[in-house]
């Protein structure tokens, strides 16, 4: 499951408000009303030749930006090619139609995320890229997980509409094998590949985890400043990080890189393993005017020197990751199974969307993170009831291997289940 980091994710709401009790049951008895009702933005489902899912869009189309499901290495007529290397060309090809159908190109495609469940074969799958993305490659940020709804690689991504001003940030001491770009600039937003506690030049990873950890925050700020930003620009941050990384020591070391109650939102995950043998990895996006960035904090809730709850950027709001937390100060999480934690999750996410004046209907994107990927028809029976008639698009993962479930001597349960998201308004909303 998500790393427990007691502030950055659910601990952002133990001090939370209580429940507007209304919204609250409608939302538990009749959360499709709250969907149904809601407002749709400029954003429409994009058709591809790819296998139909009833829980998410193949791409939704957000205007400036257009956001892809994860994918995965099967065609459409639910073959699976033999090799690795064709497996990742298909989950790839996948990609490229669903690009094509919005009427871009790859050369649009500025930031995607892999997920491997074998992170030894990373640079087999660093070779098939570079076939994608001869000239100007996007950000990446590849992970090694537990598990993918379809066996063994899953890839997302995200296109810019307006090529304009579009070009590749690469700090002097990048990576040159890389088949990824350390960040891709656009119009009005900085795209980070993820940067590891990995010395990119002797190949080394320090054994101190703290020094891995300034390793990494280093290498994410030299491309941040390299585009011309600051850290203060940052409106999301993904760490990724191992076992070997204590959770106490990525959130000492991250929270001196930011203004305390100013720090962009963030989703903290465990992961089994990363590329070359790291053990933390940044991966994030920034805007480039802050003018553009405003941080999202319910009135009642402390701030955080780790993350905050969503930023804007323009008129796009990142929201960081949460789970079944029940707020207050008995909070925990009491629920039992993963669709009784997610609607506490959803429910979460709504303060945060409703805090923005935002709703589901905006919702174009979530990462779904599953401490047993065998519950997911279980998640998506109420997953999809959030939802009108355009579902976002959606990744979907389980990180590392299933955890105990007991509960704890205060009657607390582990989570099973996180979700993230992006949502966009219309201009002028």
């Amino acid at each position: 499951m998500p790393h427990k980091d007691p502030e950055a994710t659910t601990g952002l709401e133990r001090h939370r408000h209580k429940f507007r009790s209304r919204a609250f049951l409608a939302l538990l008895l009749f959360p499709s009303l709250v969907a149904a009702g809601a407002q749709l933005p400029a954003v429409k489902a994009m058709s591809s030749s790819i296998r139909a899912n009833p829980f998410d869009s193949p791409a939704v189309d957000a205007g400036d930006y257009v956001y892809i499901s994860g994918q995965g290495p099967r065609a459409a007529d639910g073959t699976l090619p033999v090799t690795f290397a064709a497996q990742v060309h298909q989950a790839l090809d996948n990609i490229k139609a669903i690009v094509e159908s919005t009427g871009l190109t790859m050369d649009h495609v500025v930031y995607t995320q892999v997920y491997l469940e074998d992170i030894s074969k990373y640079a087999e799958m660093k070779k098939v890229f570079s076939e994608y993305f001869p000239r100007t490659p996007p950000a990446r940020a590849v992970l090694g997980v537990a598990r993918v709804p379809d066996s063994p690689l899953e890839i997302n991504a995200v296109a810019v509409r307006d090529l304009t001003g579009m070009r590749a940030i690469d700090p002097r001491d990048s990576d040159d094998s890389e088949s990824a770009s350390p960040g891709i600039l656009t119009h009005d937003r900085l795209f980070i590949s993820g940067m590891s506690g990995r010395d990119p030049l002797s190949g080394k990873v320090p054994d101190d985890p703290a020094a891995q950890v300034d390793l990494a925050l280093d290498r994410m700020q030299a491309v941040v400043k390299a585009a011309g930003l600051e850290l203060a620009n940052m409106v999301f941050v993904n760490p990724y990080l191992t076992s070997a990384i204590p959770g106490r020591v990525m959130n000492q070391h991250y929270a001196r890189r930011f203004e305390f109650g100013n720090t962009p939102a963030r989703a903290t995950i465990d992961v089994t393993s990363l590329p070359d043998g790291a053990q933390i990895e940044y991966t994030g996006v920034a805007v480039r005017d802050l003018n553009q960035r405003k941080a999202v904090r319910p009135k009642n809730m402390p701030p955080s020197p780790t993350a905050s709850p969503c930023v804007f950027a323009g008129n796009t709001l990142y929201c960081s990751a949460k789970d079944g937390f029940i707020p207050g100060p008995h909070g925990g999480i009491y629920a039992t199974t993963t669709q009784h934690q997610l609607r506490q999750t959803m429910r979460n996410l709504l303060d945060n969307l409703e805090e923005a004046d935002m709703n589901w209907g905006q919702v174009v994107s979530t990462t779904v993170y599953l401490d047993d990927l065998s519950d997911l028809n279980l998640f998506d029976e109420v997953y999809r009831q959030y939802f009108g008639s355009v579902m976002p698009a959606r990744s979907t993962i389980q990180q590392i291997a299933p955890t105990d479930r007991k509960a704890d001597k205060d009657d607390h349960f582990p989570g099973l289940e996180q979700v993230s998201l992006i949502a966009v308004r219309k201009p002028g909303h």
